[in-house]
Parts: C-alpha cells; structure tokens; sequence
C-alpha cells in the first residue's frame, strides 16, 4: 500500500485543457507587456538604440528582442509610423513619406528663428568651417546660434587654435532628413533630400 502511495506522488501534474489555456493566456500577456516595453523605448529614446540598449532599458532576454523588433517592423510596415534599423540599431521615425512634414516643424519659428536658421546654413554649406569666420559673416548673434546648435547635437566643435572648426553631427542628418554626398570634383559635401521610395 505504501509503494502504490509513493509511485502515485512521484506521477508529474496532469495539465488539463484549461490549466493549458491559462498557461497561453500568461505567456501572451507576458509577450505583449515585452513589446510595449520594447516600442515605448524606442519611441521616447528619438534615437538609434541598439540591442544592448534595448535589453538594458526592457529587461526582455535577446531572443525576445529580436523577434519583438520583427514583429514591430512588421506592424508599422503601413502608416505614418515606422521603425527604422540601421546596422543593427533601430528607431520609431516618421515615414518617409511625411517627411516634409517634419522638415517644416524643425525649421518652423517655434524650433529656430531665421537668424538661427541661417547662422545653420552657412555652416551646412561651408564646414569644416571656423567659428570665427561664421562669426564675420553672420555677427556676434552666432555665438548663441553655435551654442545652442552644440548644445541639441546638430553641430560638432573641434578646438583649433583660439577658434573652434563647425561640423555637421550625424543628428543633422537624421534631424533635418538629409544625406551627405561627396561631390568628386572637390571634397566639399553636398545635402541632399532624402528621397522617397
């Protein structure tokens, strides 16, 4: 009587159809919550984030993640949203198709004055340009158009002499929804739209 006790302890659970469906249930739910986290980062980061950053910021295990950022891809593949993955890090942007959108918002009054906008052209069309020769063309009102520019990202400094030399960052770029080209007959680099597909 004893031994039959035992073996009948010893037999494993017995899931039955709705221990099963609550055990589904659970792991959908865990799954959904994983691709929230994951999309909420990318929405608020405004920036590439890579899978490091991602598990960093979620928690979710690496073999989630991926599958997740598939499954986002997919979601946003239609619309106004869409996720963007540039060797192996990945961004909620706006489609391509809304871009000039975009490019009136950042250069509308709200974001920068015509002053600014022009202090930002000029180093556009001239870097690597000094700061001090941005300063004889646009006057000492470039000083704070420079520093603000640094200040958000879109304007690299480099330290040279008693001056500094202005670079577009790769935030200009991705900001303003440009690409560079090199033009072959000088090294100067020319803005260019990004096109639509």
């Amino acid at each position: 009587m004893e031994l039959e006790e035992s073996k009948e302890s010893q037999k494993e659970p017995v899931i039955t159809g709705s221990t099963a469906t609550e055990m589904d249930n659970l792991f959908e739910e865990k799954e959904t919550e994983a691709q929230e986290k994951v999309e909420a980062a990318l929405f608020i980061s405004g920036k590439f984030l890579n899978l490091q950053e991602l598990i960093m910021l979620t928690d979710v295990n690496p073999i989630m993640l991926k599958e997740i950022l598939h499954k986002i891809e997919k979601k946003y593949s239609r619309g106004a949203i869409t996720l963007v993955n540039k060797t192996d890090s990945w961004k909620m942007d706006v489609a391509e198709k809304y871009h000039f959108m975009i490019n009136k918002l950042a250069t509308g009054k709200t974001e920068f004055t015509k002053a600014e906008q022009e202090t930002l052209a000029v180093i556009a069309y001239k870097q690597p340009i000094k700061q001090s020769v941005v300063i004889k063309i646009r006057g000492n009102k470039a000083y704070d158009h420079i520093k603000k520019f640094h200040e958000i990202g879109l304007v690299q400094l480099k330290k040279i002499g008693h001056t500094n030399e202005l670079n577009l960052s790769e935030e200009f770029y991705e900001y303003f929804h440009v690409v560079k080209k090199n033009n072959n007959s000088d090294d100067s680099v020319i803005l260019e739209k990004v096109s639509e597909e």
